[in-house]
């Protein structure tokens, strides 16, 4: 019993695989929330350290905000691109000020609006650039692509494109510029509300040690 007590304590935390859950790990083990196994060349996928209270595990950066609403991790690591796309049940508890780029509308250069036209937009945050034109009311004709969504204008497959964009390089070297800025993207810490509520304690712990371990804001 003394053992499921302990695991049923354990804040279970979804971290999204590549560089940024590895960054993220960085600074949840400089609060204080290590777990050395997870540095061992292994293809494991959950890791923990009951000594600290926590277990984590890698997923796919698209997926955290699942997990993490469901209930099958108590906090997760996610973009905000991903959390203003699918408006996941969560709360988002910390901007962590990593994983910085920005959600744009990018064009051809020179590229003019005919505002009399259907403006075609090719983008695989379909819910974002929906929100986005219908705030202006602008008849648009989303176009879903999952990839290389660059080459939609270039091959008058689409007008504009809405992006994440980082450094612009690809843009530049495509023929393309930002034109519109949408809204700033960085990685969030979110939460899942039952497990807020049922270990708010470990969490708000978790939170005011992991704060400090975040980059502060330019």
């Amino acid at each position: 019993m003394g053992g499921l007590k302990r695991l049923s304590q354990m804040i279970n935390v979804a971290l999204p695989k590549g560089r940024l859950g590895e960054k993220v790990y960085k600074m949840f083990e400089a609060a204080g929330y290590p777990c050395p196994s997870i540095d061992d060349n292994n293809r494991k996928l959950i890791f923990e350290n009951e000594e600290a209270g926590i277990r984590y595990f890698w997923v796919k950066p698209s997926d955290v905000a699942i997990y993490v609403e469901r209930g099958a991790a108590d906090l997760g690591v996610a973009g905000k691109d991903i959390l203003m796309e699918y408006t996941p049940d969560v709360y988002e508890l910390l901007d962590l000020n990593i994983g910085k780029c920005r959600m744009a509308v990018a064009a051809k250069k020179n590229y003019r609006d005919n505002t009399e036209k259907t403006l075609r937009v090719a983008t695989k945050f379909k819910n974002i650039a929906r929100e986005y034109y219908g705030k202006q009311c602008r008849d648009i004709d989303i176009i879903k692509l999952n990839g290389s969504i660059e080459l939609a204008p270039i091959l008058n497959l689409s007008d504009v494109i809405v992006d994440i964009v980082e450094t612009g390089t690809t843009l530049k070297e495509n023929n393309l510029e930002t034109i519109e800025t949408i809204v700033p993207i960085s990685a969030r810490l979110i939460a899942n509300k039952a497990s807020f509520k049922f270990k708010s304690k470990q969490i708000e712990n978790l939170c005011n040690k992991v704060k400090p371990q975040c980059p502060k804001p330019e």
